[in-house]
């Protein structure tokens, strides 16, 4: 999964990333590890928190659907990117402004169209779940009813 993700930050990395000064280009591919990083961490501590409910709800109402699971990934990415680049805070915020809105997207979208191997919800769930995978997918049943 986080294989896949990294290519899917990649894939949009361009103007926040690629062509950002802020970012030397030297620290591109790590600037998209670290992000893609932060977005599987991320979903993972929400999960083993409690929250995996809202992350499942990320997925099955769209990665602008409004649970907090995007927030805490944006503040992850803009706290990951300040301690690893030694970046200011706005320009985190715009890095994860102008990239994960559409990686989200495609993130969900992915997971969510059958004719599309790259991300599998199940896979995502057993990722982030940790040990805790039986009642999680109970949880998953639950909320496709």
């Amino acid at each position: 999964m986080l294989d896949n993700l990294i290519n899917l930050v990649k894939e949009h990395a361009g103007d926040a990333i690629i062509n950002n000064p802020a970012i030397p280009n030297e620290k591109n591919d790590e600037a998209i590890q670290t992000t893609a990083g932060s977005i599987v961490d991320t979903l993972k501590a929400q999960a083993t928190s409690g929250n995996l409910n809202n992350v499942l709800e990320m997925f099955k109402g769209g990665a602008n659907s409004n649970s907090g699971v995007t927030s805490a990934i944006s503040g992850n990415v803009v706290s990951d990117l300040m301690k690893k680049f030694g970046i200011d805070n706005a320009q985190a915020s715009s890095i994860a402004s102008n990239l994960l809105p559409k990686v989200m997207e495609n993130f969900v979208s992915k997971t969510n169209n059958p004719d599309d191997k790259s991300f599998d919800l199940g896979d995502i769930v057993k990722n982030i779940g940790g040990g805790n995978l039986s009642g999680m997918l109970g949880g998953l049943g639950n909320l496709f009813k």
